[in-house]
């Protein structure tokens, strides 16, 4: 638990001070919404602070805690013996799909009308995200749709305690990235969640691989958000090589 606090805290770190200061002011240039957070609100950020704080010691740790007996009766996760590189490599590989499928249900379940007003709506306060907004919900959808999908997975296969933290901290660092608002060089793209939170109605997964055999990304498809939706290879913001078409008049 504490080394993926860490990861997550140091993370974000970065990118709160660039959020609310502008500072280091490279990092701006990749801002995907240009015209939103900059600088973010400091009692909005603090709000969202405060919340994820909560619901890492309040609800995470338990959870964790009442994962340990679990991950026990299905293995040996405290073995003195450490998993191989690959067999690392392939447990992280099947956590990651496990996510993506329980994740993709849960939060398409939260968009539902009658439970959308009631848990969901917290998190899509942020139509312009941050990282920090990742763990950024209520106690109810943090529960379910932050922590299980990838609690599933350690869970199912009885993963050594080594894996599942790897595992924890890689599963952090990516959501905030996907939450971040930064399309940054050398980093995977936020362009697709970040598409969710400005249209809400697309882009429900992780991996985009469930969005895709549902169709739920058709119209991020057919948008300059996709085209820009890669891996950036180089220091030229993809916001101005890959610029939105103009508006008509403009």
């Amino acid at each position: 638990m504490l080394a993926p606090t860490i990861a997550f805290w140091s993370f974000n770190a970065m990118l709160m001070l660039a959020d609310a200061t502008g500072v280091p002011a490279f990092i701006t240039r990749y801002r995907i919404q240009r015209d939103r957070n900059n600088p973010v609100e400091p009692a909005k950020l603090w709000q969202a602070v405060r919340t994820v704080l909560f619901n890492q010691f309040c609800l995470s740790a338990p959870m964790v805690m009442l994962m340990y007996p679990i991950m026990q009766w299905r293995g040996n996760p405290c073995g003195p013996e450490l998993p191989t590189f690959h067999w690392a490599l392939l447990e992280i590989a099947i956590f990651g799909l496990m996510e993506e499928i329980m994740f993709y249900y849960s939060h398409r379940l939260f968009h539902h009308p009658a439970l959308y007003k009631h848990f969901h709506k917290v998190h899509h306060e942020w139509t312009a995200p941050i990282g920090v907004v990742a763990l950024y919900a209520h106690p109810v959808e943090h529960v379910l749709s932050n922590m299980l999908p990838p609690m599933l997975g350690p869970m199912l296969m009885g993963s050594h305690v080594a894996t599942t933290t790897l595992w924890f901290c890689v599963a952090l660092v990516i959501t905030s990235i996907s939450h971040c608002g930064y399309h940054l060089p050398f980093l995977p793209s936020p362009e697709f969640h970040d598409f969710h939170h400005l249209k809400f109605n697309q882009c429900y997964g992780v991996l985009g691989v469930l969005d895709r055999l549902h169709g739920t990304d058709t119209v991020f498809k057919k948008t300059k958000a996709y085209e820009r939706h890669t891996l950036l290879l180089n220091l030229t913001p993809l916001s101005e090589s890959i610029p939105d078409t103009p508006k008509q008049g403009e």
